[in-house]
């Protein structure tokens, strides 16, 4: 199983890192346009599998494609970091152009390569990816939602004062501030709804410091998060290259479901071996409706920017 991973940065960097040590794949290659910026990050990466214990090889590129060849999966993690300050949509005109450039390049060698994006505005790029790559949808996954789940656990687990392991909860919608739906209502601890041990004020405030969770590590950092990205990164390029059939909020391309059509936005899926198995229906109530659809809705402004 061979993954290419593009931009060496701090998201790209630790998502090789923990494809790496989990081990499930035999190559990994980071590719940047920095020079010899990959490379250097790929033998750091390779110095610490005797001490890791993993076997698979890391190889760094500086912009050569070539070297990506035959990659079964491949994340696109490139372009600028938000700043304090900045909100996503900010980014579109300079990391539509680079999305653009890297989906293709990539698809020029792999035709059957899976894409993850990573890259900010993340339902956006995604859609980007759809209209210029013209991949079947199913090949075609947007990183969000399983990092926004991961944090809505973070601060579930934190307001109920338990270990992270007992609690379970899921965000869907757009992958921005404005744009996520925590689904508070569905959130359990060991199957007991989370409304039984939090009252609806608290529940509330996770929400809220849940859909604020990037901006207030960018705020904290002084450039975007690395560590929960590239986790949640690589959770998803396991559930595909392992075919674990795992159930993640991913942004992918509806057409009809949830009653929307022509976006890419977070929702349920099974990921396996061909990438998007299922997009999972779930019942939501009226106002998980209604903030999905003003989440589509903010998702649409920021798809009305790209130029294709």
């Amino acid at each position: 199983m061979k993954i290419t991973v593009v931009g060496a940065g701090a998201v790209g960097a630790s998502c090789a890192e923990y494809i790496a040590i989990k081990d499930f794949a035999s190559e990994v290659v980071l590719l940047d346009i920095k020079e010899g910026y990959a490379e250097g990050k790929a033998m750091d990466l390779m110095q610490t599998a005797s001490l890791n214990g993993f076997d698979t090889k890391i190889t760094g590129t500086t912009g050569d494609y070539s070297k990506t060849a035959n990659s079964d999966i491949a994340v696109i993690t490139s372009g600028i970091p938000r700043k304090p300050g900045m909100t996503r949509e900010e980014l579109i005109g300079i990391n539509a152009g680079i999305v653009n450039t890297v989906s293709t390049s990539l698809i020029k060698h792999s035709p059957n390569v899976i894409l993850i994006v990573v890259s900010n505005p993340m339902d956006t790029m995604t859609y980007l990816v759809h209209k210029v790559t013209g991949l079947p949808k199913n090949r075609i996954i947007g990183m969000g939602g399983a990092l926004d789940s991961a944090r809505f656990k973070y601060r579930l687990a934190e307001a109920l004062g338990a270990p992270i392991s007992d609690v379970d909860g899921m965000v869907i919608g757009g992958h921005s501030d404005t744009g996520m739906v925590p689904l508070g209502r569905h959130a359990t601890r060991n199957s007991v709804k989370v409304s039984e041990f939090l009252s609806a004020d608290r529940m509330a405030q996770v929400v809220e410091d849940t859909k604020v969770g990037g901006a207030t590590l960018t705020k904290l950092l002084g450039t975007s998060a690395w560590y929960a990205p590239g986790a949640a990164v690589s959770g998803l390029v396991q559930a595909i290259a392992c075919d674990q059939k795992k159930l993640f909020p991913c942004s992918v391309f509806l057409d009809g479901e949830y009653d929307l059509k022509d976006i890419c936005i977070g929702v349920p899926v099974i990921l396996g071996r061909n990438g998007i198995e299922k997009i999972v229906k779930m019942e939501l109530d009226k106002a998980e409706k209604a903030k999905m659809q003003e989440s589509a809705e903010g998702v649409r402004k920021t798809n009305d920017l790209l130029d294709v």
